[in-house]
């Protein structure tokens, strides 16, 4: 079950408490998923559990607009009071911690992202593949913060296709740097919510982070990195041969697209779609499928997914 609360007319951080303190008291106790962005709080786990964080959460948010304040051990006697006697936390909040972000732990929300970490863990190539609104993005760009934190690499690569909605860059207004921005912004939306801005811009200047075009991978070797290559479906055959051939090393790759938003001139021309033929049953390369099911956004977005793909099948 999900349920998403709006937590208005309170200071949100004074909720989440330092470094999401009372947040992950409420997953641990609960045994549920949280995830807040904004005065919006998002609650994933088994419906009984998901209940009781939601009243944990509207008496957390009562206290700060009586008190303006909530300490640990005020959290403590509301889950006490929340909680009944002989409530066992299940299992559904077990799943794989992938990195520890400004808004809490990451983790999978649905068995569709469980798979898509598994297949991380387990190999260093991997095709994630899905609508929008499944995380394909964010599970990897997070995967690779924790790595790099972690010192298992030394640089992250995050790039792009420059190529979207029929346009092409020589008739967009601008310098380079102005046109290809647009195409990298969603790259850089994901890494501002896993630090600070401050830790990334540092990370930007010394290159341990590089976001750019495709293009710009060309005859590079990337050893110890973290390269994530974005939107893949509209890189071209070429172009796909030619990211996969840059892993070095003690590199990983991932590669995420949604093979139903083409926007190349010719479909049959798209890497991503090529791939899925030629590499499928390559050992050491994982393929993970996502579908509406696995969609986080906002609840409407799985709806509008079904309802496009309805229309297609008619």
């Amino acid at each position: 079950m999900e349920k998403m609360i709006e937590l208005k007319n309170i200071d949100i951080s004074i909720l989440l408490g330092a470094g999401d303190s009372h947040l992950k008291q409420l997953e641990k106790a609960c045994s549920v998923t949280l995830f807040s962005r904004g005065n919006i709080v998002k609650i994933n786990g088994k419906k009984k559990n998901v209940l009781l964080a939601k009243e944990a959460l509207d008496e957390m948010h009562d206290a700060i607009k009586g008190q303006g304040s909530l300490t640990k051990s005020d959290v403590l006697n509301i889950l006490a009071l929340v909680i009944p006697k002989g409530f066992e936390a299940t299992s559904s909040n077990k799943r794989t911690v992938i990195h520890h972000g400004q808004k809490g732990a990451i983790k999978p929300q649905t068995e569709g992202q469980e798979a898509y970490v598994n297949k991380v863990k387990k190999h260093d190539i991997v095709f994630s593949i899905g609508p929008a609104g499944t995380g394909k993005t964010f599970l990897a760009v997070a995967f690779a913060v924790a790595a790099l934190e972690s010192n298992k690499v030394d640089k992250i690569i995050l790039c792009r296709p420059a190529v979207e909605a029929g346009e092409s860059l020589g008739f967009l207004p601008g310098d380079l740097k102005e046109k290809i921005d647009p195409y990298l912004n969603p790259l850089y939306d994901a890494l501002r919510v896993l630090m600070p801005e401050r830790n990334l811009k540092k990370l930007v200047e010394k290159k341990y982070i590089e976001v750019a075009p495709l293009a710009y991978m060309r005859g590079r070797t990337l050893d110890n990195a973290y390269i994530i290559l974005d939107e893949a479906q509209n890189a071209t055959k070429m172009q796909m041969k030619m990211f996969l051939t840059r892993l070095g090393l003690g590199s990983k790759a991932i590669i995420t697209g949604d093979v139903t938003q083409i926007d190349l001139k010719k479909q049959s021309d798209s890497g991503l779609v090529h791939v899925l033929k030629i590499l499928k049953e390559v050992e050491g390369i994982g393929f993970a499928m996502l579908d509406e099911q696995d969609v986080v956004r906002h609840p409407l977005v799985m709806k509008v997914i079904q309802a496009y793909g309805n229309e297609s099948r008619k």
